[in-house]
């Protein structure tokens, strides 16, 4: 641990961070004023995440993450497959939530489920889901299915302390540090203290809040990746620089999918030994995920306007609206989600992709996908 700003080498880095100011400003700019806005930043999610398992060495295929999400998937889940979901999930609530809530205590409590563990209060649904009444802001998955995971947790939690000869409705002191059992000895490393690391972090974040906001989301990027504070879910840190963007005032009409241009960058840029080249790429790369951005919402915009021709002498009851609104909003559909998102039969579904002229984008007989290219 340990990560000192310094000196900085403002001579090199001041074009690249005007270059990356330019193009995050045109994009939300483009996407504030677009119709397609909201259908951009929810495609931007799974984008995102699959991004995100990418730089982390790992392949996750968008149509899977797609099905999943959508609770029809069609296979058995992969350990890929799962992570790229909570980051799906995680960020869309941090999206949903008020700017700089995620870099909040609450706000990373609850993004790393924390909460379960530290809450004061009897294990319980609202408590093991990760959520908080007054400070965060409800989840979006709130169905039938996470209400039954949140029971089983809940119930496997209470079997644990009663295992570990502890109490079920014994108090957890808020800082109080779980206890490791040898199966945990694997994956966790006990002198690893996630507090103390995101404390430094946090030391980082307002040590650069004087510089400019492009710039200190470089440092506070290249700083978690030295600093690593969390050991199982260090995606999560492009997600809080990104929230950081938007509590700056520099983002304000979407969450910036940050993933998307680090991808673009090689990988002995981004994990070069010297920092200022570590800083070029992570400027870079955010002027490659403007410029991605910006591509996609005007294909998204064009896709649009070509398929509402097909609305002109509809009925006001049509299904085609619905349907058009769900192609925008995701990279791939299948018929089962297009004939649940318009309430039609899956002939019907069939028909009304027909109707629009989306392409099949799986070239297989059965489980076919369609969307925008």
């Amino acid at each position: 641990m340990g990560y000192e700003i310094g000196e900085l080498p403002l001579r090199t880095l001041l074009p690249e961070v005007a270059r990356a100011e330019d193009q995050l400003a045109r994009l939300d700019e483009i996407v504030r004023r677009s119709p397609v806005r909201e259908g951009f930043a929810e495609r931007g999610h799974f984008l995102e995440a699959a991004a995100s398992m990418w730089i982390s060495g790992q392949l996750l295929h968008i149509e899977d993450l797609v099905f999943h999400d959508a609770h029809m998937d069609i296979r058995s889940p992969t350990h890929e497959l799962v992570v790229g979901h909570v980051i799906l999930r995680a960020r869309r609530r941090v999206a949903g939530a008020e700017p700089g809530w995620a870099v909040s205590e609450a706000g990373i409590a609850a993004l790393t489920g924390a909460e379960r563990i530290t809450s004061p209060k009897a294990p319980g649904i609202s408590d093991e889901r990760g959520g908080e009444e007054d400070e965060a802001p409800p989840d979006d998955d709130d169905d039938p299915l996470s209400r039954e995971l949140a029971h089983i947790d809940a119930m496997l939690e209470r079997s644990r302390r009663v295992l570990d000869g502890i109490a079920t409705q014994a108090p957890v002191a808020v800082r109080e540090k779980p206890s490791l059992v040898v199966g945990e000895l694997v994956i966790r490393d006990a002198g690893w203290d996630e507090q103390e690391r995101l404390f430094e972090w946090h030391g980082v974040r307002s040590d650069a809040a004087d510089l400019p906001p492009v710039l200190s989301a470089a440092l506070l990027l290249d700083a978690w990746e030295a600093i690593e504070p969390l050991q199982r879910q260090h995606w999560l840190g492009s997600q809080l620089v990104a929230t950081c963007l938007q509590a700056r005032g520099k983002v304000v009409s979407h969450l910036p999918a940050l993933n998307v241009g680090l991808k673009a960058v090689p990988r002995e840029r981004r994990r070069s030994f010297d920092r200022t080249k570590r800083l070029l790429a992570f400027l870079d790369a955010m002027c490659l995920a403007a410029e991605s951005g910006m591509k996609e919402i005007a294909r998204l915009d064009q896709a649009r306007q070509l398929m509402e021709r097909k609305l002109r002498g509809r009925r006001s009851t049509s299904s085609l609206p619905a349907a058009i609104e769900l192609i925008l909003s995701r990279p791939i559909v299948s018929a089962a989600m297009v004939a649940k998102a318009a309430d039609v039969t899956p002939r019907g579904a069939l028909n009304l992709i027909a109707e629009l002229g989306v392409r099949e984008m799986t070239g297989r007989g059965s489980y076919r996908a369609w969307g925008i290219l």
